[in-house]
């Protein structure tokens, strides 16, 4: 037997909670219906109550603001009003007014003064900056000679200012003997300058390079190599630290250092002169190339 033909022929009641909610709702609808028409009929006695409240607080706030008006406008005035007849009943108060007045009357003329101070020092300071942005003149004018019947005639002179200054400048009394002392002195300068530049050793340039020299197989002598690698002079030719180190099959490379003058040696010249012993060296190569 199969589960659904189980299930099909069990009394099950699947529609139980529906029928439960159902009987639920009911008897609350019944037993509730009149409690919740009293809960109604309060909260809307409730909610007039609030609007009247609500109501007489509007009317209170604009009559005290009324009032409060009223009453600022009436003080206002009273204060003016008395403040009034306390300046004209008491003359002490209105002599202090008056001495007040003049008071704050000098302190505006002291203040006109100084304005007009100030005005006269800036035009007089754009007078003097005016004169200033002008351009010299060339030629001055000619001063003014009186004649006999009392009129101004203008003199001219017999030679213009330009041509005095050119004169003024050709003639040199003191500046030959000055001139010829600075020239020697800066001949002397640079002769210094020159010797000691000359006796300055010149900066030579140098190179360390790390050969491989390579034989031609395992029984090759690797002493009477690196003494033929050794062999080979030259001048800004140092030979420095060698070693051997294997290669694979019992053969072995011999790596030597060297230092080198730039200006006097290549790599080109050592490899063409290494391999020359062809008994010993297959090839060479630079394994390393440094400046000094």
């Amino acid at each position: 037997m199969t589960s659904v033909d189980f299930l099909a022929k069990e009394k099950i009641w699947f529609d139980k909670p529906r029928y439960d909610e159902a009987e639920r709702r009911f008897y609350e609808q019944k037993n509730g219906g009149a409690a919740q028409t009293t809960q109604d009929v309060g909260a809307n006695a409730i909610l007039q109550d609030i609007a009247r409240a609500r109501e007489n607080i509007q009317k209170s706030l604009a009559g005290l603001k009324t009032t409060l008006c009223s009453r600022g406008s009436a003080q206002s005035s009273l204060n003016h009003q008395s403040l009034l007849n306390a300046a004209s009943n008491n003359p002490a108060d209105q002599g202090e007014l008056i001495s007040r007045i003049k008071s704050l009357e000098l302190e505006n003329r002291s203040l006109h003064k100084v304005v007009d101070d100030l005005r006269a020092a800036l035009s007089r300071l754009e007078c003097r900056v005016a004169v200033l942005e002008k351009p010299p003149a060339s030629v001055t004018a000619a001063p003014l000679r009186t004649c006999t019947n009392g009129s101004a005639v203008q003199q001219k002179n017999s030679c213009p200012v330009k041509e005095d200054d050119e004169d003024d400048d050709d003639i040199d009394l003191f500046g030959s003997d000055e001139d010829e002392e600075a020239d020697k002195l800066k001949e002397q300068r640079l002769k210094e300058y020159a010797e000691k530049k000359a006796k300055k050793p010149a900066l030579i340039a140098k190179s360390s390079i790390l050969l491989d020299v390579k034989p031609w197989d395992d029984e090759t002598d690797m002493a009477k190599l690196e003494e033929c690698v050794r062999s080979v002079q030259a001048d800004g030719l140092l030979w420095g630290a060698s070693k051997l180190v294997p290669v694979g099959y019992g053969i072995k490379k011999l790596q030597i250092s060297c230092v080198v003058e730039d200006d006097k040696v290549g790599t080109d010249l050592l490899e063409e002169e290494i391999t020359k012993f062809e008994d010993f060296v297959q090839s060479v190569d630079v394994a390393a190339f440094n400046k000094i």
